[in-house]
């Protein structure tokens, strides 16, 4: 009898590469799967992550959030349903440019970083 193995949701990889790159050197910085993808966590707290339903997951100031989505290619991001305050989702072709990327995953850090440490 074969092993069975479970049907793995994919994330971009390449999109996960590039975000390890501009990670590199960051204190606290661990990768974990969750949700599909690939999350970056900074002292325990998920800064960005590489989405299991394609793009970047990005955690924003909650207060910040809202004018983001206006002004930007993001949108609010919604896991079951519900709106989930501070964090924002990203599609493909908003971070395929580098400069972009790096001021979405920076913008992460710098939110995750400023978090208590879990």
């Amino acid at each position: 009898m074969g092993r069975r193995t479970l049907p793995h949701m994919a994330y971009d990889e390449g999109l996960a590469e590039r975000v390890r790159f501009l990670l590199e050197g960051e204190a606290g910085l661990i990768e974990k799967r969750m949700f599909g993808g690939l999350a970056f966590l900074i002292g325990g707290n998920m800064a960005v992550a590489a989405s299991g339903q394609g793009g970047l997951m990005v955690r924003v100031d909650p207060d910040q959030g809202d004018e983001l989505a206006q002004t930007t290619a993001a949108e609010p991001m919604e896991m079951r349903g519900r709106v989930m305050t501070g964090w924002l989702r990203l599609p493909d072709g908003a971070v395929a440019d580098d400069d972009a990327l790096e001021e979405w995953v920076r913008r992460g850090a710098a939110y995750a970083a400023g978090l208590p440490p879990k």
